[in-house]
């Protein structure tokens, strides 16, 4: 991992994804108050309508709406979605959305701390079930790459604007379309993967900025990790990774794990 793509003053962040699935939306809620007070920094969602894992059938919650109200209840951590599905919602309707959760997420003078998690989508089911068109994977990163400028342009003629240069998270680790779209608009890359994947999706993102002639330091690099800090953690940071995620299931949203590498990310950061 290039110096260029892992700038040595980027902190260590943690974040949890707090999946919206098996629970009432009183131990959601619960949930991402305690991750905020445990002193996690960035808390997810995800954007789909049936459970992915568990009975397909479970409870189940929408994204967006969500969002808006952990802006309302929390004042410290990020917040956005896992990523959001492109397919589901107008670009210029999906900016003024986020500009909307942004702005109720701001405190006391301070900016507002929504994070624009994007992708293409792939969960068929959700598409079949709520009428849109699934077409192909291509298809789907093309729309991708067409909604992200929208988004821009609408962000900028919105009145009031976003209370800052809302940071775009795209994931997926596709090397011929999606880190291409990522080195075009992202702030933040979230992929999947062991150590050695992510070091090699990393070069990749790194070539398509040298491509593009974007700074590849511009763009924070993001993991989804498990396991022990000591081991895991420590290589995925030797790989650039900096921003580590992890799923959490309900309805027992357990945040023991997490408290490691909480302890972790501040002997990094000191």
């Amino acid at each position: 991992m290039s110096s260029e793509s892992a700038p040595a003053g980027r902190p260590v962040r943690i974040g949890v994804q707090v999946q919206p699935q098996h629970a009432e939306y009183a131990q959601i809620r619960r949930t991402v108050a305690a991750a905020e007070e445990a002193g996690v920094d960035v808390v997810f969602n995800w954007d789909h309508f049936f459970p992915l894992y568990g009975d397909a059938d479970g409870r189940h919650f929408e994204c967006w709406t969500m969002l808006a109200a952990w802006a309302e209840a929390t004042s410290r951590v990020e917040i956005g979605a896992l990523v959001t599905c492109n397919s589901y919602r107008n670009p210029e309707l999906l900016a003024d959305m986020a500009r909307t959760v942004d702005h109720i997420s701001a405190r006391d003078g301070q900016p507002g701390r929504l994070i624009l998690g994007i992708g293409s989508g792939w969960f068929e089911r959700d598409y079949a079930e709520y009428g849109y068109d699934f077409g192909t994977a291509g298809g789907r990163l093309d729309d991708l790459a067409a909604a992200l400028p929208r988004i821009e342009s609408r962000w900028a003629s919105l009145n009031p604007a976003p209370t800052r240069r809302v940071p775009v998270l795209i994931g997926g680790g596709g090397e011929r379309k999606t880190l291409r779209i990522v080195a075009a608009h992202a702030d933040i890359w979230h992929g999947f993967g062991d150590p050695d994947t992510i070091a090699h999706k990393h070069a990749v993102l790194d070539r398509w900025c040298a491509e593009t002639g974007r700074d590849p330091g511009e763009i924070e690099r993001s993991a989804g990790a498990e396991g022990e800090p000591g081991d895991v953690g420590e290589r995925l940071h030797a790989a650039g990774t900096r921003l580590f995620t992890f799923g959490l299931n309900g309805p027992d949203y357990d945040l023991a794990p997490v408290r490691d590498w909480l302890a972790w990310r501040d002997e990094k950061n000191a």
